[in-house]
């Protein structure tokens, strides 16, 4: 595998098993193992480091985490800031239940971000939490607020051990992330496969990771299919083709986890309306086709029309 192609998804894997299954002794290594290169890829391929024995809360902006003007996009910075209640995985199996994301800046020349979190409230299984994303290099620069709700599905034995920290991939071209993680747009909609250790959590469902890459790639298609189509009088004004080189940038983002994605593969069903003053509504469904077409995930999200490309930095 090269590194800068990441681990791809679909392919031969081993079985998805659940963290909670199996002696106590060992559990701290079977996490090493499912969060490691041969296992979940979510923070493995985003460079996003997680338990550490101080997690160091940054990860570098990459070109394919940019759409195609230059702005950040959703998945990325849910990925960075992916709030599960305030559990984390040293002390609990954490699972999300819900999801916001509000993008204030495009970070078009921001060369990594600092997730500030906040645990809200802590109950028995049922958490709240919330984040500050920055620029890195400039606190004061503000580039997104998330929040969202988690169960905790166990607690963890005594003895946490770190795994080990993402690579650095090299500065060459990089796949979009849909492509890393697997998702195909075929006749029906945006799929992902079957689950695999590549997708899996640490508790053998479909992790929130592809989950936020495969709803993103199909609003953002339904999203633009929308911007491409005559503006016709009312609010907002005029009438006529869109101009020429226009943008997508995702300002809100959310989303509700409802059942466990066991087993898949996984396909999205997404609309999208368009309002005044170019913003953009889009609705999607995530369905577990291997387990009778239940529903795993839903969501909205919100884009601006922009007639500009973002400046962003490229490195």
């Amino acid at each position: 595998m090269n590194a800068y192609e990441g681990p791809q998804a679909g392919g031969s894997s081993p079985t998805v098993s659940d963290i909670r299954d199996g002696p106590a002794d060992e559990y701290w290594e079977r996490l090493r193992q499912l969060m490691g290169p041969e296992g979940l890829i979510t923070y493995w391929y985003l460079g996003r480091a997680f338990n550490q024995e101080v997690d160091p809360d940054i990860m570098r902006l990459r070109p394919d985490m940019r759409n195609a003007g230059g702005g950040v996009m959703a998945a990325p910075l849910a990925i960075a800031a992916p709030e599960t209640g305030g559990w984390k995985d040293r002390e609990a199996v954490p699972a999300p239940l819900t999801y916001s994301l509000r993008v204030l800046d495009p970070a078009s020349d921001v060369r990594a971000i600092r997730i500030s979190r906040e645990t809200v409230r802590r109950g028995r299984r049922i958490g709240f939490s919330r984040s500050l994303v920055t620029d890195a290099d400039n606190p004061e620069r503000l580039i997104a607020l998330t929040s969202g709700t988690g169960v905790s599905l166990g607690e963890a034995p005594p003895g946490f051990r770190p795994v080990d920290l993402p690579p650095d991939l090299p500065d060459a071209p990089l796949p979009p992330l849909h492509v890393v993680f697997g998702a195909r747009r075929d006749s029906d909609g945006w799929r992902l496969p079957e689950l695999t250790t590549q997708l899996a959590s640490t508790s053998a469902s479909l992790h929130l990771g592809p989950i936020h890459v495969v709803c993103e790639a199909a609003a953002s298609e339904v999203a633009a299919a929308v911007a491409a189509e005559p503006i016709r009088g009312g609010v907002g004004g005029g009438s006529g083709p869109r101009s020429g080189g226009t943008t997508l940038q995702v300002e809100d983002w959310e989303v509700q986890f409802v059942t466990p994605g066991c087993r898949g593969p996984f396909l999205v069903r997404a609309e999208a309306w368009r309002g005044p003053v170019d913003r953009i509504l889009t609705r999607f469904t995530l369905h577990d086709e291997g387990s009778e077409d239940a529903i795993v995930a839903t969501g909205a999200a919100a884009f601006r029309v922009a007639d500009r490309v973002f400046t962003s930095v490229r490195d």
